[in-house]
């Protein structure tokens, strides 16, 4: 119930000493400040990390050849292992059920691109139809290779933005169509697609597979493969079916290309989905850092609260002294501290959190490079903080009330 003459009483010991109330109540307000600007930079640093993570699924599992670190079967160490299409086909039949999505990827670095008068080099991928998928890409204009395009080993391709920018001022759909050079290969371009891990993927070309490997003859080197396994809800068991799969397919290639079963150097296999449960562990753990942080700083203000009320329980003894004389019960004397403390705490740390909450909302937004992009707080999170701010005030004002209800009268008219 609202009782007006509490709250007088509140707003006339504030009057009293009013720089103490409010050197209390800054240091309060530096907590959740401090706290809200740190979970602010926390969210950012997540949303930056996803960011550089996000140019691939988080799920792909990616294969390519390296130099045996092994002698096996009278073979010297240090040879260049080349993968190649048997292999390809090879495990695509073998784990047909368990795979979702799959390329090989054979690439061409330096690959000389013209347009009437305008020209560039950049770099040109032999792919399968799924590599849209696996590189998080999608497109802006046109279609994609097809299974057509990669059977027939159609002479077409498909642009990154940054290449349509260069040869054609950036008018995606001027470009579908359009006939291209490429290493002195005539292309038509059929598509574009923009890619989501950042400027220099927007600066690639996708061609079939089948087209780079005869126009290269490089039938003998398909190049890296890249697939993603049918998902699983569960994390662990996710992590567990994806590492199962890379093992059966390294001990796969090792077979084909005799290579010791001990060797680990051979073939490279990287599994995103392990990167990327290292990537939340991170993230959940800088949220944990922040928070401590926060909460330890916001501990300090709290026990400058409890001393203050400390010291005004001791300044109003005798005013106590004679509530109790008069018959006041030790449940409305204790009610009567914590709601002082409720306050000024509740009060200062409002003043806080509005205040890191319009930073925040004012230079988020301006701020993304490549570790924090618009750091900002859930409004979940400001809730939870509001009740910890009540939480709090309660906790300050716990001792001081508690010791305010057990004066005894008698003493308190003799304190001077």
């Amino acid at each position: 119930m609202f009782n007006i003459e509490r709250w007088q009483e509140i707003f006339e010991t504030i009057a009293k000493n009013p720089l103490r109330t409010v050197l209390t109540g800054l240091s309060v307000s530096s907590g959740i400040f401090i706290l809200i600007i740190l979970l602010g930079v926390a969210e950012g640093l997540k949303r930056g990390t996803k960011k550089q993570f996000e140019g691939d699924i988080p799920t792909k599992l990616y294969f390519a050849g390296r130099f045996t670190g092994k002698e096996y079967n009278g073979l010297n160490p240090n040879r260049k292992i080349k993968l190649n299409i048997k292999d390809y086909n090879n495990i695509t039949s073998s784990f047909e059920d368990d795979i979702q999505y799959q390329t090989a990827n054979f690439k061409r670095y330096n690959a000389q691109t013209s347009f009437e008068d305008k020209n560039g080099v950049y770099i040109l991928f032999g792919v399968m139809p799924d590599h849209m998928q696996l590189e998080n890409a999608y497109l802006i204009a046109g279609r994609y290779l097809s299974e057509k395009d990669l059977i027939e080993k159609a002479k077409v391709v498909v642009l990154g933005t940054r290449i349509v920018a260069d040869l054609f001022k950036g008018k995606h759909d001027k470009a579908i169509g359009k006939r291209i050079t490429i290493n002195d290969v005539k292309y038509t371009v059929i598509g574009v697609t923009e890619d989501n891990g950042g400027e220099r993927e927007d600066t690639y070309m996708f061609t079939p597979h089948s087209t780079m490997v005869q126009l290269y003859d490089n039938t003998n080197n398909a190049g890296s493969f890249q697939f993603t396994i049918n998902p699983d809800e569960d994390y662990d068991k996710a992590l567990a079916k994806s590492n199962q799969f890379g093992e059966m397919v390294i001990a796969n290639l090792k077979k084909s290309h005799n290579i010791h079963p001990e060797d680990d150097r051979a073939i490279r296999f990287y599994n995103a989905l392990k990167g990327g449960k290292d990537i939340y562990l991170m993230n959940t753990g800088m949220k944990i850092f922040f928070w401590g942080i926060g909460i330890l700083t916001l501990l300090s203000g709290i026990v400058g609260v409890s001393n203050i009320m400390i010291i005004i329980v001791k300044e109003r003894t005798k005013e106590i002294g004679i509530r109790k004389a008069l018959g006041a019960q030790p449940k409305s004397i204790v009610a009567m501290i914590l709601h002082e403390s409720i306050f000024i705490t509740t009060t200062s740390g409002f003043v806080g959190l509005f205040v890191a909450l319009t930073l925040l909302e004012i230079v988020g937004p301006r701020i993304e490079n490549d570790f924090i992009i618009n750091p900002k707080v859930e409004f979940s999170v400001a809730v939870i903080t509001v009740l910890m701010l009540i939480i709090a005030g309660a906790f300050a004002g716990y001792i001081p009330a508690r010791k305010a209800s057990k004066i005894k009268p008698i003493i308190a008219l003799r304190d001077e």
